[in-house]
């Protein structure tokens, strides 16, 4: 499996960078995969002349690739204005809307207050939302205060848990290790997807016809 870190931090060192590292290898660590990082900071021209081209040049289309082609995707951005910062944004932006589809995504952030927390559900969770990604439950913001503090590292051992668990369901379903039968209830099959169960909704509704 293949994971890849997208971070927004701009200064060196960078606590975005070292909270995506952190993420990063707690999540490896419960699943193997390889691990990518995508450093923003490093590809801000190329973007730019995305938007005025509609072509991304070549540490860009790679970076696209990377993000397309992974098992899990971790994206971290540092707080700007009480939101995600232009260039997080602006790279979400030029990837393919569908890039995203069904990916399980840890979001996470850093600032220098821990008042800009509600970020992750405010800002990131809505955006991948948007991009059809399966964003993980627990969401990880470290405000200059958390580093070293209690509470950090057992907020990033349970998102990267959550996020490992999502990676190696869906890599155990790629590989055929999911049952193929199809169970019923009340008379009704399930679809399975993704490790859900989902009644379609015109089966709802036979099952409810009196008979």
């Amino acid at each position: 499996m293949k994971l890849v870190v997208v971070s927004a931090g701009l200064s060196v060192p960078s606590s975005t960078r070292l909270l995506g590292d952190r993420l990063a290898n707690a999540t490896a660590e419960r699943t193997s995969a390889d691990v990518q990082v995508v450093e923003l900071r490093d590809l801000a021209v190329e973007i730019a002349h995305n938007f005025t081209t509609g072509f991304p040049g070549p540490a860009l289309g790679a970076a696209l690739d990377a993000v397309a082609s992974a098992d899990g995707l971790i994206v971290v951005t540092p707080v700007f204005s009480a939101s995600y910062s232009g260039l997080f944004k602006s790279f979400f932006d030029v990837l393919d809307p569908d890039a995203l589809t069904g990916k399980p995504v840890l979001v996470a952030a850093t600032g220098g207050s821990a008042r800009h927390s509600l970020v992750l559900e405010h800002a990131l969770r809505p955006l991948f939302a948007y991009l059809r990604a399966v964003v993980v439950p627990t969401g990880v913001y470290a405000a200059s205060a958390d580093w070293g503090a209690e509470g950090l590292v057992e907020r990033i051992d349970r998102a990267a848990g959550e996020l490992a668990g999502l990676m190696t369901g869906l890599a155990a379903g790629r590989s055929g290790s999911v049952p193929v039968s199809v169970p019923t209830q009340g008379g009704v099959e399930l679809v399975r997807g993704g490790g859900f169960e989902v009644v379609p909704f015109e089966q709802q509704l036979a099952a409810l016809r009196p008979e």
